[in-house]
């Protein structure tokens, strides 16, 4: 695995990574988007679409234009891909209500993309329910060629399961640089989904709650940098 030169991300243009899931191939996009080549498929996880609004009405104001961002980031993803079926991963919305606050503008945006490819909304603990005004298809998971993508992973020795939930970041110091970013972690059995929302945060790889999904059998990292997507070698991880 390469380790991650601080001083190559304003320079290097890696875009996307191969990332290989129980023997099938991936594509790992800069964006946080993964796409599936033999199944024309791009996967996201975590869109927390309408989270702004949700701050808002509890007194914390925030630039309201999160969804609108996030939205116009997955339709690059898609128009990069050109790909025919969009499956989301759960928390797609931030609360239940979520989907009633979404500024037309917006849902035009959703539905342009939506336009002659298969839509598919996998339910999060933020989303149990996904409202018809968003179209698409509703799902609890969904199992493709073998492997089960889902919202939360499955604690465990689990394999053939791609998952978010978890919003994983990476962090690591080295030469005098400190970079802490959204990633990409998996095992080679499993992979879990940077979270791909504009006000998401993320939780350090390091941290308890991604233990149990790779403990003894390691993990890959694959760090979304500013110019591209980095592999990450994992002894120079840090904690926060």
């Amino acid at each position: 695995m390469l380790e991650l030169k601080p001083e190559r991300l304003a320079f290097d243009d890696f875009q996307e990574q191969a990332i290989s899931v129980c023997g099938k191939l991936f594509r790992a996009d800069m964006s946080g988007a993964l796409y599936w080549p033999s199944e024309d498929a791009l996967i996201v996880a975590d869109l927390h679409l309408e989270k702004g609004s949700s701050l808002a009405k509890r007194g914390q104001l925030v630039p309201p234009y999160d969804t609108r961002e996030t939205l116009q980031k997955l339709a690059t993803a898609i128009d990069r891909y050109d790909a025919g079926t969009v499956i989301a991963l759960g928390d797609s919305l931030h609360d239940i209500d979520a989907s009633g606050r979404i500024g037309l503008e917006e849902l035009e945006i959703l539905h342009i993309m939506q336009d002659d490819r298969e839509w598919i909304w996998v339910t999060g603990n933020h989303d149990p329910k996904v409202g018809e005004r968003l179209g698409g298809s509703v799902v609890a998971e969904i199992e493709v060629e073998g492997i089960v993508l889902r919202h939360e992973p499955r604690p465990g020795h689990v394999t053939h399961e791609i998952a978010g939930h978890l919003h994983p970041a990476a962090k690591l110091s080295m030469h005098g640089y400190t970079l802490r970013r959204p990633c990409f972690v998996g095992n080679g059995h499993r992979l879990v989904l940077p979270a791909f929302g504009t006000y998401t945060g993320g939780l350090n790889i390091l941290t308890d709650p991604f233990e149990p999904l790779f403990g003894n059998d390691g993990m890959h990292v694959w760090m979304l940098g500013q110019e591209g997507l980095y592999p990450v070698a994992t002894r120079l991880l840090k904690e926060d």
